[in-house]
């Protein structure tokens, strides 16, 4: 069952120190295991920032809504002597550039494509959670010859459906897709960071964090990503484009058994931690390890970061 907490946790913003000083783009020198940079490729008609880590292979980590690459902050530094760690914040999230969008999935996969063109990624793990882990699929299948594993957790799996939310849940989702009233509750109010901030970290934020993460959403237009994000859910077949995203998603992970894959699974029964998806994966998905970390808000990397460094370090070391 597809639970209303994990759903509604994943507007959580997350704290995040403030960026260090680095170039802007052009030349992409990778960093010590020791140091983190922080800087901007330019793409398309903006730029992506992104937070790296690390030498060798690269190993990309994508972010959900309305989070950005200061969510896995706790994460790249326990696995960067292993691999070159890099998390880019998604167009008009974080500390990347707002163009004028739509921010539909294929507007952020776009972008997401040309950024990594313009790094020449390949041997590449993906770890993915929220839209990062559909994104993540969505571009291996796309790019198989450059993936060399995946990690994924706390993603959409299998298509989503009405029935599987409670009342409260379902009632917070069709006012968020009712066009006027979604602008109302996320663009004009700002009522939706300020709830989720309460629910999709299991441990709580600070109040310094929680300020400095309303930073990248000062106005109702910078807001635009996190409403449009909630409309992209492939709920009952509508979007139809994104439930074919995860049709085919799925797809490819039933038919790609070159390619080790990890789930790693958290307390709780939404999205790809509900028994039937955990089940699917199991018999259908070639490759795969699943591996239970126990508790754990939606944003894990927030609750859980040693748990999820420590269980793809030892996944790195039997597969890829």
């Amino acid at each position: 069952m597809v639970r209303f907490t994990p759903w509604f946790g994943a507007l959580a913003l997350v704290a995040c120190p403030s960026p260090s000083t680095s170039p802007s783009a052009g030349s992409l020198p990778m960093s010590s295991p020791q140091s983190e940079v922080i800087r901007q490729v330019p793409v398309l008609d903006s730029f992506l920032s992104q937070r790296e880590q690390g030498a060798g292979a690269p190993m990309v980590f994508l972010h959900g809504n309305p989070t950005s690459s200061c969510v896995w902050r706790n994460v790249l530094p326990s696995l960067a002597d292993r691999r070159h760690c890099i998390a880019p914040d998604l167009v008009g999230m974080g500390r990347s550039g707002k163009p004028a969008s739509a921010y539909r999935f294929q507007d952020h996969a776009r972008y997401l494509d040309a950024w990594f063109a313009a790094l020449d990624l390949r041997d590449v793990v993906l770890v993915g959670y929220d839209w990062g882990g559909v994104l993540a699929v969505d571009w291996a299948a796309r790019h198989p010859e450059r993936v060399r594993g995946i990690v994924l957790f706390e993603t959409i799996l299998q298509p989503l459906h009405w029935s599987e939310y409670p009342a409260r849940g379902a009632a917070l989702f069709r006012t968020l897709r009712t066009p006027g009233a979604g602008e109302k509750l996320v663009l004009e109010e700002n009522g939706f960071l300020p709830a989720s901030l309460g629910n999709g970290v299991k441990r709580g934020l600070a109040e310094r964090d929680r300020a400095e993460y309303y930073a990248p959403y000062p106005d109702a237009a910078s807001r635009r990503p996190l409403l449009q994000w909630t409309r992209e859910l492939p709920i009952d077949g509508e979007p139809a484009d994104v439930l074919e995203v995860v049709a085919r998603n799925a797809t490819w992970l039933e038919a790609s058994p070159t390619v080790p894959k990890l789930l790693l699974t958290f307390d709780g029964a939404g999205l790809s931690n509900a028994p039937t998806v955990v089940e699917w994966a199991k018999r259908a998905v070639p490759r795969l390890q699943v591996v239970p970390l126990g508790p754990a808000g939606h944003h894990a990397p927030e609750d859980a970061p040693a748990e999820i460094a420590g269980a793809i370090g030892a996944w790195l070391d039997r597969s890829p």
